[in-house]
């Protein structure tokens, strides 16, 4: 029993000497791991600051974009609210009458059903100058209009203030602009337009004459592009209407969207 006794003792110092080791071993482990939770740290703090500093020189590089090459304006008009000039031409007319004429300015006739929109006759948006606009109701069928009229009429368009012209060209822009906030924002775009030269070729806008179902899928490829963008940088929901080509772009280039650059 006493040998016994004195081999388990052994044994027992044994495990202890064991259980010191795996302790000191423990402490070193920890404190590795303290150590890289420190650097770690501190990287994440670095990175979260070079990310600051990019959306920074990404924000400036688009801000300076959109004032020298690409300006984007909202442009008043002068028409007035029918209501308005009904209301004084008329005193007698009822506030039914004044309410539903007022309902009638905000409806727009758009691709055979009527469609709401706010803005409707109130403001434009341009670019590159206010010259070139766009309707603020997404209604673009003046451009097919004339291209079905062009089939049908010979000789050379002499119209140089035909909206067909000038929507067009704002297409054209809002398309290069579109590609290029890409390249800057390092965001990818679901839907791929071309706005470059090619074999004496324009791109989706500014080449030949597009029939109605062509001009109608590009027009919605870049407003999907705009859309993208303007989820990827955080811009206001509420703001954005599917339609508005320009005034989404207006919005997501805003120097008052506080998540530009990311």
């Amino acid at each position: 029993d006493t040998e016994g006794l004195l081999r388990i003792k052994e044994e027992n110092q044994k495990h202890y000497r064991r259980a010191q080791r795996h302790q000191e071993k423990k402490e070193k482990i920890q404190r590795h791991n303290r150590k890289l939770g420190d650097l770690v740290e501190k990287k994440t703090y670095d990175l979260r600051t070079q990310h600051e500093h990019l959306a920074e020189l990404r924000r400036t590089h688009i801000l300076e974009l959109t004032s020298v090459i690409f300006p984007i304006e909202e442009v008043k008009t002068s028409m007035r609210d029918p209501a308005d000039v009904s209301s004084e031409s008329d005193n007698a007319m009822t506030s039914s009458t004044v309410s539903k004429l007022a309902e009638a300015r905000r409806t727009t006739y758009l691709s055979g059903r009527w469609v709401c929109d706010d803005h409707n006759g109130d403001t434009s948006i341009s670019i590159t100058g206010p010259w070139i606009t766009l309707p603020n109701n997404g209604d673009y069928s003046a451009y097919y209009n004339w291209v079905e009229e062009k089939k049908t009429t010979q000789g050379p368009d002499m119209e140089h203030n035909n909206p067909a012209h000038t929507i067009s060209a704002a297409l054209c822009y809002a398309t290069q602009l579109v590609n290029t906030l890409s390249l800057i924002l390092d965001v990818n775009l679901p839907k791929k337009l071309c706005n470059r030269q090619v074999n004496t070729r324009g791109d989706e806008f500014c080449g030949d004459n597009l029939s109605r179902h062509k001009f109608t899928r590009a027009v919605k490829k870049l407003n999907a592009n705009i859309l993208h963008l303007c989820f990827s940088q955080h811009v206001n929901l509420d703001l954005l209407h599917p339609l508005h080509t320009l005034r989404n772009l207006m919005y997501l280039v805003s120097p008052d969207t506080e998540n530009l650059g990311r």
